[in-house]
């Protein structure tokens, strides 16, 4: 029973986000007065048209340097607010994981949606680099070496919430902010990226089958607590946004080698539960997602790999699986679901993706229509460098923008272009 309530509180917490006032993301000018051009290229205004898919696009970041919104899985909003990573120096290089040597340039900050006023969140000595928010708890969490620190996002207090008594690091929080969840790697995983460099360190790692760890620290005592082990490369954790027990893992490595979506419940340490399971040869599912709701799991599904392709949707409590098909020239490397989930939106690929198509350059809204998605196109990414970067959508809490990112004016900011 108190299990049951916490779900229907966090359930409720959810709900909330679904907002029925719309955004006012800085009370856009008419659309008659925006100029009508291509998509970047070039220094592009604050607002304009996109020629080719007439939709209005808008810059959210007005802001010098670099900024950078959340993975596509990781949900940055608190309030009416967003929270994202961007630079103290215009000249900044986007570096995060670089020494100290640059300075402290990678902070925290928070934008208001129907502003766009900007606030700096944390001001450390050194790059802050999370994605870590709990919009129930309105705290940020991120870490340095083995100490893990919470932010008040509202007053940016900054307090210890564990020293870690092992090498870990934390990956996501549970949605009453109760547990942060992370992993534990084997030292030895160092070695093999010194000796495999760039993209051949993937495989490498993989075929190592070094032990991993998952554990789960609890924020407010700060004790933690190993929940599971295997001799697989364990990553990708996500907590439902509803069921606070509940976290989602992978098993990473090339997708046509593994059987990847798993679910575990970190309250009574039973044996995880596998999502989806292959039945072809070289079929991939991956990039998974809870959606809003909590009650379905989302992935990009390929029978097989770059041949058809698929958006999986698994229900959690049935484990009834709905896979609805997108041709190739619409296959995004994310997708997204908006806050109801009625509809999905992808950030497209490069030609050189799994799909090898020169058409998917596009932020694409996916519609269902029966066995199958009609596909919208929202703004040509054709002058986006998807090598350097992942435009990673999200939709807003109102359900009527895409949030992106992206690098068509040489650097990185934050737009959104309007449904």
């Amino acid at each position: 029973m108190k299990r049951l309530l916490c779900t229907i509180a966090t359930l409720l917490l959810a709900t909330a986000a679904w907002s029925t006032t719309p955004l006012k993301m800085g009370n856009p000018k008419p659309k008659a007065q925006l100029p009508v051009m291509e998509t970047g290229g070039q220094k592009m205004p604050d607002e304009w048209i996109d020629k080719d898919t007439g939709h209005r696009i808008i810059r959210l970041t007005r802001r010098s340097g670099n900024n950078k919104s959340f993975y596509f899985n990781n949900n940055p909003f608190v309030g009416d607010e967003m929270i994202f990573g961007g630079s103290k120096s215009k000249k900044a290089a986007w570096n995060w994981w670089d020494n100290d040597r640059k300075g402290p340039w990678r902070q925290m900050f928070a934008i208001d949606l129907n502003t766009l006023k900007i606030r700096q969140i944390t001001d450390e000595r050194y790059p802050v680099n999370t994605e870590i928010v709990c919009p129930a708890t309105h705290e940020l969490f991120f870490q340095r070496a083995d100490t893990v620190f919470s932010v008040n996002i509202d007053n940016c207090r900054r307090r210890i919430v564990s020293v870690l008594p092992m090498r870990g690091a934390i990956n996501c929080v549970n949605c009453n902010g109760t547990l942060l969840a992370g992993k534990l790697d084997d030292p030895a995983e160092e070695n093999i990226a010194r000796k495999h460099p760039g993209k051949t360190s993937f495989d490498a790692i993989y075929a190592a089958k070094l032990k991993r760890t998952l554990f789960i620290l609890d924020t407010k005592t700060g004790v933690m607590d190993t929940i599971f082990s295997d001799r697989a490369w364990l990553n990708h954790l996500q907590f439902s946004p509803t069921d606070p027990s509940l976290l989602m893992f992978c098993h990473e490595g090339p997708w046509q080698d593994v059987d990847r979506i798993w679910t575990i419940n970190v309250r009574d340490h039973q044996a995880p539960k596998l999502i989806h399971k292959r039945t072809m040869y070289r079929e991939i599912a991956g990039h998974e997602w809870f959606g809003a709701s909590g009650r379905y799991i989302y992935f990009d599904l390929q029978k097989p790999r770059s041949v058809k392709f698929y958006v999986g949707k698994v229900d959690v409590r049935t484990g009834a699986e709905q896979d609805t098909e997108l041709p190739r020239s619409a296959w995004s490397v994310h997708y997204n679901t908006s806050w109801d989930e009625r509809f999905l939106v992808g950030d497209g690929g490069s030609p050189t993706s799994v799909a090898h198509s020169p058409e998917d350059q596009w932020i694409d809204k996916f519609t269902y229509d029966g066995d199958h998605f009609k596909v919208e196109r929202l703004v040509n990414m054709k002058h986006h460098n998807y090598y350097k970067l992942e435009p990673n959508v999200h939709v807003s809490p109102d359900d009527r923008w895409v949030i992106f990112r992206a690098n068509f004016e040489g650097h990185t900011d934050v737009y959104a272009v309007e449904l």
